[in-house]
């Protein structure tokens, strides 16, 4: 459920209620257009994170009950009031765009996952709550299919994220199989490179599997939506499986003929 400028695992496709596409859509404008001002263009750092404090300026209006200055919180708040929507969940998501600003590496799994919690768990969380569907049990499931996703974007991306200077592969993880930041750099998909990215898929298929019990618990076309979403991330990490990891040069993408195989196994979950 990672927002991401290429689309592996739409959030709000015509498979999901009429009544909840305006909510959805103005929660990725809202990511998106923050994401954004983390990651695109050249701006200074200092610039990128005044821009991401001014929307948590608007957050903090809505918290207190005073009219937002833009249309998108304006909008926003109009969703957030309609439906419930707690607001931690976006202040999770600035303080993960934030970190992205300035923090490149990250130590072991459990730094990596503490940004998943900000950045892709808050998105599950506030699908849930416009599900009406927000309980204890759901919320874990939830957690463990975005915080998976996030990670299949991670091991996709490996190369793309490279040229950031931005490395979410866990330190210790690449010092236990021999890898080094020279050698993404150089995108040698040989010595440990294969073993590294199979030890991270194997864990990544494992936490989407626990929670997919949450895709077959939700009624309907919601059910049916978050199931194709579970089946496109485990057939990114299929093809991530192939390749031995080699995202240098055949970078795993869903392609039309991999739909039909996903609604399949969707159906059949």
């Amino acid at each position: 459920m990672q927002v991401s400028h290429y689309e592996n695992f739409p959030v709000g496709s015509l498979l999901l209620p009429s009544r909840l596409r305006r909510p959805i859509a103005v929660i990725y404008r809202f990511a998106r257009s923050a994401d954004d001002f983390a990651d695109e263009g050249n701006l200074p750092s200092d610039r990128r994170l005044a821009l991401l404090e001014g929307y948590r300026t608007e957050l903090r209006r809505l918290e207190q009950n005073r009219a937002p200055q833009s249309a998108l919180f304006q909008a926003l708040g109009n969703a957030i009031a309609g439906y419930g929507l707690p607001l931690e969940p976006f202040f999770d998501l600035l303080d993960a765009f934030a970190q992205d600003v300035s923090k490149r590496r990250y130590a072991d799994f459990g730094e990596v996952m503490d940004y998943c919690r900000r950045s892709a768990n808050p998105v599950g969380r506030l699908m849930l709550h416009l599900y009406r569907a927000a309980t204890e049990e759901h919320l874990v499931w939830s957690n463990s299919i975005c915080s998976a996703l996030q990670l299949v974007n991670f091991w996709q991306d490996v190369a793309i994220d490279y040229r950031k200077d931005r490395i979410y592969l866990p330190q210790d993880d690449m010092a236990r199989f021999g890898v080094t930041d020279a050698q993404i750099a150089s995108q040698d998909s040989g010595g440990g490179w294969p073993a590294l990215i199979g030890f991270e898929i194997d864990r990544t298929r494992a936490m989407l599997q626990s929670g997919a019990p949450l895709a077959t618990r939700l009624p309907g076309r919601t059910g049916l939506e978050l199931r194709m979403i579970v089946q496109g991330g485990l057939r990114i990490l299929d093809k991530l499986e192939t390749v031995r990891g080699d995202v240098f040069r055949q970078r795993p993408v869903l392609r039309l003929w991999d739909w039909p195989q996903m609604f399949a196994r969707a159906v059949r979950m």
